[in-house]
């Protein structure tokens, strides 16, 4: 009968449970704010998270344990530490697009002239977990679009002559990959797609490895060099005021 229908009548989706699951994974303060610090590609300590996240190691440990058992942390030990990063491309490109989505809600007030630089610093230049962001981001994917090295109008896409870039730029990209070579990630400062992908991986390897960029300070920010100014001047036509 109708009414006497159960659960057992319409068994779970399974789909449905794991999005559940992966929300409350994410739906608490202090693992937000870990995945957030994560968003830098590097890998973290405990005890470097919890001071990050304002708790005591022994409550962070908790919750490092649920986000690695829910697969959005990998974890590794070396002598007494143990190292969390992100699991991969896929949990950064769910926590900055999420981010994104919120962000236009969230005005935070900086409390110091400090936190004012720091938040100043991240929206002209960061990494989002490999590739970079901020009004750098959109600078260098905007570049490449006007030189028709990259198309936006069906989704990203490296185009031949983009391919080409790459290889004449010497920044070597990873074709064997199931990862795409280019995809947009929304930028939440910016609140425009900047480009991601395995692209955009190698281009951020690329510009940190031989100087184009450093990193500053404790967040994601980014600073590009002198020498990083005068390569994407000639490389891209970027003018060296875009940049700072």
């Amino acid at each position: 009968m109708l009414g006497g229908m159960t659960s057992r009548d319409h068994p779970r989706n399974p789909q449905a449970t794991q999005l559940a699951r992966l929300a409350g994974l994410i739906a608490d303060e202090t693992r937000a704010a870990c995945l957030l610090a994560l968003l830098d590609g590097r890998a973290w300590t405990a005890s470097e998270l919890a001071r990050h996240a304002g708790v005591a190691a022994s409550t962070l440990s908790e919750h490092l344990g649920k986000l690695v058992a829910g697969g959005l942390l990998a974890e590794e030990r070396q002598g007494r530490h143990r190292y969390v990063r992100l699991a991969d491309a896929r949990v950064a490109q769910l926590v900055e697009e999420l981010s994104a989505q919120v962000a236009p809600e969230v005005v935070v007030r900086p409390r110091s002239l400090r936190e004012s630089s720091a938040g100043s610093a991240m929206a002209r230049g960061r990494t989002c977990y490999d590739h970079l962001a901020g009004r750098l981001g959109i600078v260098v994917t905007d570049a490449l679009t006007e030189r028709q090295l990259l198309r936006q109008d069906t989704g990203f896409a490296l185009t031949d002559a983009g391919l080409a870039w790459f290889d004449s730029a010497g920044i070597q990209l990873d074709r064997s990959s199931r990862r795409p070579l280019a995809r947009g990630c929304l930028d939440w400062t910016e609140r425009r797609p900047h480009l991601a992908g395995a692209a955009g991986a190698a281009l951020c390897r690329h510009a940190l490895e031989v100087g184009w960029c450093v990193r500053i300070g404790s967040e994601r920010a980014v600073k590009v060099t002198s020498e990083g100014e005068r390569a994407l001047a000639e490389l891209l036509g970027i003018a060296p005021s875009a940049l700072r």
